[in-house]
């Protein structure tokens, strides 16, 4: 169904399921975080605007178009929506039953050991990057723009193997092991790195390397294929680095920054309490006491004087 260029496709169904878990597990959150929140929505938004959009509609017609589809499939939807700290309000919005079910099914059955074992730092990494390159092969990436359905698993294997590799640097939970801040950045690095020389391969090779690009008769903007070719290694290198380089800043930046210490709490030590028999009494005044007080005879002594012989 085409509605002025916005389209109703399967990721749509995803995008609705994934917003309606995530609203109904929040309803009772105690640590509400709108921020998060609003990072979950922007990450779903981008999945519509890549998959039913206008953007989606002229992938067909320029390569660079179809690049920047990529780009936020890869790049900008999964670590968007992996900020929202999606999976405890989602697992909250499911049966008790259903989660203690599922739960353990994925964390001790035999059958998900691979899944288990693809979440882990380094098969997420080769994951992720080797489907960035098998896809852009000519041959595969041709069969994309012939069958609807080859289509369609190419976009669902970027969306997912791309969920994989940013859990690994935003630590969304309940996935692990966490990687450290140097590792962290070694991991984002090789990641840029890869997707940089297909870009410098896009760029740099003379003639046009797919030919369902190269056989059209006409593009919009009036561009060669060529240029259209060297438009996409463009917006592969430089938008899609875009993430990878915040990433990298802020995991340079917490790795170097100085530890801090919160400061020992006071802890208060109640004095200790006398014996039962020594009750402590008044204490003495500070005033001097006199050593005696006058009584009338003596005051009769002082007014009568002395009497002489």
């Amino acid at each position: 169904m085409n509605l002025g260029g916005w389209t109703i496709q399967a990721a749509l169904v995803y995008v609705v399921v994934a917003g309606l878990l995530y609203w109904l597990g929040g309803r009772h959150w105690r640590r509400q975080e709108p921020w998060r929140a609003a990072a979950f929505v922007a990450g779903l938004v981008t999945l519509v605007v890549a998959l039913d959009g206008p953007i989606d509609n002229y992938a067909d017609q320029l390569f660079w178009v179809h690049m920047l589809q990529h780009v936020l499939l890869l790049t900008l939807a999964p670590p968007l929506i992996l900020f929202g700290r999606p999976w405890p309000r989602m697992w909250r919005a499911l049966p008790l039953r259903t989660r203690t079910t599922v739960g353990r099914t994925l964390a001790r059955a035999r059958w998900t050991a691979p899944v288990r074992a693809l979440a882990r730092p380094l098969p997420a990494w080769v994951l992720f990057n080797a489907t960035i390159v098998l896809w852009h092969i000519p041959a595969a990436y041709n069969a994309t723009l012939t069958t609807e359905t080859i289509h369609n698993c190419e976009h669902a294997m970027f969306f997912f193997t791309g969920l994989l590799f940013w859990a690994r640097v935003i630590d969304p939970g309940p996935l692990r092991p966490r990687l450290q801040w140097p590792a962290r950045v070694a991991y984002v690095v090789g990641g840029m790195v890869v997707g940089w020389i297909l870009a410098i391969t896009l760029v740099l090779v003379p003639h046009p390397l797919y030919a369902h690009y190269a056989d059209l008769a006409s593009r919009p903007g009036g561009i060669s294929a060529l240029t259209d070719q060297q438009i996409a290694g463009g917006v592969m290198w430089v938008l899609g680095s875009i993430s990878f380089t915040v990433a990298m800043l802020v995991g340079f930046y917490r790795w170097l920054e100085p530890e801090t210490y919160p400061p020992p709490a006071r802890v208060l030590v109640p004095e200790p309490s006398p014996p039962p028999g020594d009750v402590p009494g008044p204490e003495p005044s500070s005033h001097p006491t006199p050593t005696g007080v006058p009584g009338p005879a003596d005051g009769a002594a002082r007014r009568t004087p002395a009497l002489t012989p």
